[in-house]
């Protein structure tokens, strides 16, 4: 009987589980630990946009210098919230851009539309305006395409539900009034809000959004609930329909 070992270990085998990322570097490794603690002792506040995206991606590329990758994002897409929304498609182009970097990065918007999202569920919508931009900002203005977006409230205002009714193209969302009207009788909505975005940026109605908003008010009129207003959310600004008498 031969006294072999129980495991057998060669260099072949231990070539296998070597990470592919490199050593960390202490000046990366320093140079991080400096990013965090001024975050956490100046909040975001206190950063760049491309110094917060750092370390969202030091998560995802946990030993090289990611200041390069993040500057260029910055780059291609404009500022820290655009790149967390841009497409998986477009993200994946820039050179560095990762799966796992593009999964962290959808994580992140993942989390800031849930927050914006409670911060307005279930809550009264009317005397929480604020809020409810805030919300359709962070989930709507940096859309590649347009989105067409139906807040149902009931007799209080409370906002009963948040739900995407269609998506587009670039400059055009199909949307169709019955459709609006049936949704807002099954949830039992006594109001609506409309929202949708214009992602040129630019959130100054057109023709076919006036058009359709009144539709959708005839359609809603005729079931004895409320059209509250119609929000065109653009990059930097919105537009309330109902603030410019449009409906």
């Amino acid at each position: 009987m031969t006294n072999a070992p129980l495991f057998a270990f060669d260099e072949a085998s231990a070539a296998g589980f070597e990470t592919a990322e490199p050593i960390q570097p202490s000046y990366i490794r320093d140079h991080r630990a400096r990013l965090r603690e001024r975050f956490l002792a100046g909040g975001p506040d206190a950063m760049p946009d491309y110094e917060l995206l750092e370390l969202v991606l030091f998560r995802a590329i946990p030993r090289r210098d990611v200041k390069p990758l993040a500057r260029a994002l910055i780059d291609a897409f404009g500022d820290f919230a655009a790149v967390v929304g841009a497409p998986r498609a477009r993200l994946a182009e820039i050179n560095g851009a990762g799966p796992a970097v593009v999964t962290e990065l959808k994580i992140v918007e993942a989390a800031a539309h849930r927050l914006s999202r409670a911060n307005v569920l279930r809550r009264p919508v009317i005397s929480n305006w604020s809020a409810l931009l805030s919300h359709c900002r962070t989930t709507m203005a940096h859309n590649s395409v347009e989105q067409f977006r139906v807040l149902f409230l009931d007799t209080k205002n409370t906002l009963l539900a948040d739900e995407q009714q269609s998506r587009g193209t670039v400059d055009h969302v199909p949307v169709y009034p019955r459709e609006v009207a049936k949704r807002a009788l099954e949830l039992g909505a006594s109001a609506v809000i409309l929202v949708h975005n214009h992602p040129s940026g630019d959130p100054t109605p057109s023709d076919a959004d006036i058009s359709m908003t009144r539709q959708i008010d005839a359609a809603l009129k005729t079931l004895s609930i409320t059209l509250h207003d119609h929000l065109i959310i653009g990059r930097g600004s919105e537009v309330s329909m109902r603030s410019e008498s449009l409906i």
